[in-house]
C-alpha cells in the first residue's frame, strides 16, 4: 500500500477534512484529523483542505495552532495544501480579508477567490508530469491562483492562459483545486512518497 501506515494528519479545523482522511486512509496510512499540537507533533506530514482560508487562519490561532504549524514547516515536514490550504502556505496573498494572515513556506503570490464566486466553478482537464499520464481532471471551487512564484519553486501544473495552478517547493506541495473529490489519487500519492523519504 502506499501509505504503508505513516502517521499523516489533515488539519481539522474547518474545511473538507473528512474527505482527505478517506483518501489518504484508502493509501494505506494512518490518517489522523488535526486539532492540537500534541496531534501536529504524532504525524510525519500534513495536509490542508480546502474551506475557508482566513476562517482557517483565525482557527488557527484560537486553537493555539499557527506557531506549532509554522514551526512544522520551518521543520521540513512535508505539507499538502489544497485550495484554501495552498493559500495557507503562501508567503503572500492577494486580496486578502483585513488582518488574514498566512503561515508561509511557499514562496509564491496568490491571489483568493482568482475565479470568482462558487458559480464560478469549473472542471479541466491538465497536464502534470511529474505524476505521470493520463491528464488529471481538475475541480476548481472558489479557487486561488498563484501569480508569481519565487526561484525556488518548482510550478507544476498551468492552466492554457499560462495561470499556475499546482506548485512545489521542497516538502511542501500546493495545488488551487481539489483532488480530494474526483476519486484521482496520484497527488495524496504523490504527498505520501514525499512524507516517506523526509
Amino acid at each position: 500500500m502506499a501509505g504503508s501506515a505513516l502517521p499523516v494528519g489533515v488539519l481539522a479545523l474547518q474545511g473538507d477534512v473528512r474527505e482527505h482522511l478517506a483518501v489518504l486512509s484508502d493509501l494505506g496510512a494512518d490518517a489522523r484529523p488535526v486539532r492540537r499540537p500534541e496531534e501536529l507533533d504524532a504525524v510525519r506530514g500534513l495536509v490542508i483542505p480546502g474551506g475557508e482560508s482566513s476562517v482557517m487562519d483565525k482557527l488557527s490561532r484560537l486553537f493555539g495552532m499557527r506557531e506549532p504549524l509554522r514551526q512544522a514547516i520551518a521543520d521540513g515536514m512535508p505539507f499538502y495544501g489544497t485550495c484554501a490550504g495552498l493559500i495557507m502556505l503562501s508567503d503572500t496573498v492577494l486580496d486578502a480579508i483585513e488582518g488574514q494572515q498566512t503561515l508561509g513556506g511557499l514562496d509564491v503570490v496568490v491571489r483568493r477567490n482568482a475565479f470568482g464566486a462558487q458559480v464560478d466553478s469549473f472542471e479541466t482537464d491538465l497536464d502534470i508530469p511529474v505524476i505521470g499520464d493520463p491528464p488529471v481532471h481538475a475541480v476548481f471551487i472558489r479557487a486561488p491562483v498563484v501569480e508569481s512564484v519565487g526561484a525556488a519553486v518548482d510550478v507544476l501544473a498551468a492552466l492554457g492562459d499560462d495561470r499556475i495552478v499546482a506548485v512545489e517547493q521542497g516538502a511542501l506541495l500546493g495545488t488551487s483545486f481539489h483532488p480530494e473529490i474526483t476519486g484521482d489519487t496520484r497527488f495524496h500519492e504523490y504527498f505520501l512518497s514525499k512524507v516517506r523519504s523526509a
